[in-house]
């Protein structure tokens, strides 16, 4: 197999001065993590949830001031992006991935004919036969999980992500047990800026405690940041560290997600990241 059986055709487009707002609303309408810039047929750019989420948590204040649906795209995406023949093998997409640290390659040929992501070559994976293909999840899982508290603002989780150079973060409790996730996903989905141009918050109820007069208690809203546990997704689905690369593959496809959770003995020990499958696909 090459490219040109696992990669995604036609892609979806839009105009370099269209607002993010498009952007973001395409890739939650047809699952998709990235769209292709272009002005006519020419490409000129590819913006992918990544992109949305590093742009939007960043403190410089044009993003402070402007809502998505003013932001231009071509301010988030990616220019000259890399591409790939639709010839060449998986095993070719995979490497450049890995090597650029991206999750997508546009396929040229006389112009653009389809995109081919991670979670292509992850699809490919799951459809290979376990008895030829037998390597477990212990195999492959690298690097150590990164951690954030529960009451972390999301700034601190992208800072996080950035520093370790990962794309998602397990979310602990006080007790430290791990209660949630939250992917790269998460927070370019979750973090968009409102109609006045300022970052999502929360509204909690507080309650005054009664004066030793007598004075009667009353409650007052108090806005908050969005943290850690506003945005995280729940622990639904896990990887058993036993688990057949393949079996691992199928559920991240299923559960449309980047990572997820590996359980060793009843506790949640690392995470299996989409990178992990892309650099044993050969």
């Amino acid at each position: 197999m090459n490219v040109s059986d696992i990669m995604s055709s036609p892609v979806f487009m839009m105009g370099p001065d269209e607002p993010i707002s498009h952007a973001r609303n395409l890739m939650l309408k047809h699952k998709i993590s990235t769209v292709v810039v272009g002005d006519g047929e020419k490409m000129m750019g590819i913006v992918s949830k990544t992109d949305l989420s590093r742009k939007l948590a960043q403190a410089e204040p044009i993003w402070k001031r402007r809502p998505i649906d003013k932001v231009p795209v071509s301010m988030v995406m990616a220019e000259n992006p890399i591409t790939i023949y639709p010839e060449a093998s998986i095993s070719q997409a995979g490497n450049l991935m890995l090597e650029n640290n991206i999750n997508y390659l546009a396929v040229i040929k006389k112009g653009l004919v389809g995109m081919v992501t991670g979670t292509d070559i992850v699809r490919y994976v799951s459809k290979l036969e376990e008895q030829k293909f037998g390597k477990k999840v212990h195999q492959i899982i690298s690097d150590e999980p990164v951690h954030v508290h529960r009451h972390h603002t999301i700034n601190h989780v992208i800072e996080e992500m950035d520093k370790n150079n990962v794309e998602e973060v397990l979310v602990l409790d006080d007790s430290e047990n791990v209660v949630g996730l939250i992917s790269i996903s998460n927070v370019a989905l979750n973090i968009m800026t409102d109609a006045d141009g300022t970052l999502p918050t929360k509204n909690i109820k507080m309650t005054r405690r009664p004066t030793s007069g007598g004075q009667k208690a009353y409650r007052y809203i108090k806005e908050l940041p969005l943290v850690a546990e506003d945005i995280m997704s729940d622990i639904d689905t896990i990887v058993k560290w036993d688990d057949s690369v393949v079996k691992a593959a199928k559920l991240i496809v299923e559960e449309n997600s980047r990572v997820l959770p590996v359980e060793k003995d009843g506790e949640i020990i690392g995470v299996i990241r989409r990178k992990d499958l892309i650099r044993i696909a050969q």
